[in-house]
């Protein structure tokens, strides 16, 4: 019976739901600041969000006639300047974590379970994101904050997953990833992770067929239950998910 010892974190929509308030008004922010007349409304960049990266997203866009044609280095300078907004926006406090999030990160490290960050944002983005809305000293309590370009190949491949756990020494049979998307759920599903996954307005489309657990969020105690979408292994008595709950699945 394989033990939990890792939990592996995706950031944007699940540690915090970033991507409506915050990536999209950033990147519009960047572009307006540049002259551009493109803007990327609710709708459009949820439709986005299937390519995975930034720049990704621009050049889909410039290819599927959205956005005028722009060099490569533009993109670039473009996401540069979006990233800078984006930690504004997060510095600001306006993008605050999700619920249950800051009480499975405590109890996980108070457990001594080794906890990282696999993500595609960048580790600009993610640094501000944990100094502001989780505090500085989680800058040590994750073993590992795996980030943006430093594998080749983004969700839904599972490079950033299997970077992760080579860096820690764990192995998938003891690993649990927590994603909010299709393309997430793939990414650890692709790396032999079992995954929780915890939608929001912009995947709860999505299909997570496999998936061991997936839920509205992860909940408080003192909140109203969280609703269960899927439940794999017939967990009992998810009102809110807890450690407890993540430790069975690892189990499983």
């Amino acid at each position: 019976m394989a033990e939990l010892k890792c939990l592996l974190w995706d950031v944007d929509g699940t540690l915090a739901d970033t991507e409506k308030d915050g990536h999209r008004v950033a990147f519009n922010m960047a572009f307006e600041e540049a002259g551009m007349s493109r803007r990327w409304d609710v709708e459009t960049y949820g439709e986005l969000l299937k390519v995975t990266g930034g720049k990704e997203r621009m050049l889909f866009d410039i290819e599927r006639g959205g956005m005028a044609a722009i060099a490569y280095e533009k993109v670039a300078e473009l996401h540069a300047r979006k990233t800078i907004h984006y930690q504004t926006l997060i510095a600001d406090g306006l993008i605050p974590l999700r619920a249950g999030v800051l009480r499975l990160l405590e109890e996980a490290y108070a457990e001594g379970i080794t906890l990282g960050v696999s993500t595609t944002t960048t580790p600009a983005a993610l640094d501000v994101l944990i100094e502001h809305s989780l505090g500085k000293e989680w800058f040590d309590r994750f073993a590992v904050l795996a980030a943006g370009d430093i594998v080749p190949n983004k969700k839904p491949a599972p490079d950033i997953y299997t970077y992760a756990m080579e860096q820690l020494g764990v192995k998938p049979e003891n690993t649990v990833a927590l994603e909010d998307s299709g393309n997430g759920w793939l990414s650890a599903q692709a790396a032999g992770l079992k995954c929780v996954v915890t939608i929001n307005d912009y995947t709860a489309a999505q299909d997570f067929e496999g998936a061991d657990l997936v839920v509205s969020e992860f909940g408080e105690a003192n909140r109203d239950a969280v609703d269960v979408l899927r439940n794999k292994h017939n967990l009992s008595d998810v009102h809110h998910v807890t450690l407890a709950h993540l430790k069975a699945i690892a189990e499983a």
